[in-house]
């Protein structure tokens, strides 16, 4: 098992890699995108909140097909139409359809919900002991394609100047589904034999009209479970807080005359602490227990509200705000999936995941969207007082939860 085991996280990995680079290089441009076919600034968000939905909606129909069929069949089928999303993409700005592109971008959103849903799968064959190391390994892997990604867009968008029909602003899009066409090749060649299946078999007392599948078998296993329910929330929370802040600094930046590439510095600083230091993250989680590390992601984000939301026109506060914010998310998402995981009886585990992964997506573009009505009325100060705020349920399910002699070893 140990071997199948590597071997699994291996092939994760590499697809993580490439589903990663397919992601940074279109959701990069999506703004721009949309504001070029529209015309309209003001309509340039709805890109990749259309984004942002496809990957939510995408979340339930996907844990389904993988608890029927097994992890690599509802992987690959993620990726396939995260690549037909790209495609449209190109098609939508060719055409200058505006409600094509909307629609390619929400098929888009589905190569983010396969790398989502794959660090679950690396789970799926391992031990709480190491659940957490095995998860954070997966989301490190992001790292690559998440860094690499918005600095090759422009020049693989220049690859089509002139010499083909395609414009050069959506070129990327036509490399982001190249990589997710990549990814799935690699799911559905190597991720053999297929992990959730293979653990459901080490269970054969599970029938398979016990399989459960729907939303509401989801909500059903969270709600039976304590646990589960702060894991749902950790993750949540955590994910919302982290992407109302992200979204909304770059406009607070610039307010503030920071140029495009100082800019750009502040946000590779965030998603290297979000992805960069994960592995530290997992190690701590199985180390000192789930609680402890939903804790520390209470402490970070709430740290790194309090850095960006007061630091005015000082760049390098914002900066450190930020990286920090970036690192509380990286504690909350793994100790938050690995005690989700944790908590819940395997026969209901994808369908849980598929819930977890459907909350966090529509609380995080909620949140978005509703960032920029806040800055807008009252700034960017309040916009993190709120985001500290929302971690209060977080920390008080955790403080609770650690006072129970059951929580001992979460």
């Amino acid at each position: 098992m140990p071997a199948l085991q590597r071997r699994t996280s291996a092939v994760l990995v590499v697809s993580q890699i490439l589903g990663g680079l397919g992601v940074a290089i279109g959701i990069a441009l999506a703004p721009m995108l949309a504001t070029e076919v529209t015309g309209s600034e003001a309509l340039s968000g709805l890109a990749p909140t259309a984004s942002v939905a496809g990957t939510a909606l995408l979340s339930l129909p996907l844990a389904a097909l993988m608890t029927s069929r097994g992890r690599r069949p509802g992987l690959v089928l993620a990726y396939l139409i995260g690549a037909l999303g790209g495609a449209l993409v190109v098609l939508g700005t060719m055409v200058r359809s505006f409600p094509l592109l909307l629609l390619g971008m929400a098929a888009f959103g589905a190569g983010s919900s396969a790398n989502l849903q794959a660090r679950f799968a690396a789970a799926d064959l391992i031990g709480p002991e190491r659940r957490g190391r095995a998860i954070s390994t997966v989301i490190w892997a992001t790292t690559i394609g998440s860094v690499v990604g918005p600095n090759i867009a422009a020049p693989a968008g220049r690859v089509f100047r002139g010499t083909t029909p395609v414009p050069e602003s959506a070129g990327p899009y036509l490399w982001s589904a190249a990589a997710f066409l990549l990814a799935g090749v690699v799911v559905a060649v190597l991720l053999r034999p297929d992990p959730l299946l293979t653990a459901r078999a080490l269970t054969p007392q599970i029938p398979q009209g016990e399989r459960k599948r729907s939303l509401r078998a989801g909500v059903a296993a969270v709600r039976e479970s304590p646990m589960a329910k702060l894991a749902l929330v950790a993750v949540t929370v955590s994910h919302t807080a982290m992407v109302s802040i992200m979204v909304m600094t770059p406009v607070h930046l610039g307010g503030h005359g920071a140029d495009l590439q100082l800019i750009g510095l502040v946000i590779s600083g965030h998603i290297a602490g979000m992805y960069a230091f994960s592995p530290v993250m997992g190690w701590l989680a199985d180390r000192f227990g789930r609680l402890s590390v939903i804790g520390l992601a209470v402490g970070l984000l709430s740290t790194a509200a309090l850095l960006a939301g007061t630091a005015g026109p000082r760049h390098g506060q914002t900066a450190l705000g930020l990286f920090v914010l970036g690192l509380g998310w990286s504690a909350g998402m793994i100790a938050g999936s690995a005690l989700l995981t944790d908590s819940v009886p395997q026969e209901a585990r994808a369908a849980v995941q598929g819930l977890s992964d459907l909350t966090m997506n529509a609380a995080a573009g909620i949140g978005g969207a509703s960032a920029g009505v806040i800055v807008a009325q009252w700034g960017y100060g309040p916009l993190n007082a709120i985001g500290a705020a929302l971690l209060l349920p977080v920390a008080a399910l955790a403080l609770r939860r650690s006072m129970k002699p059951s929580a001992a070893g979460a």
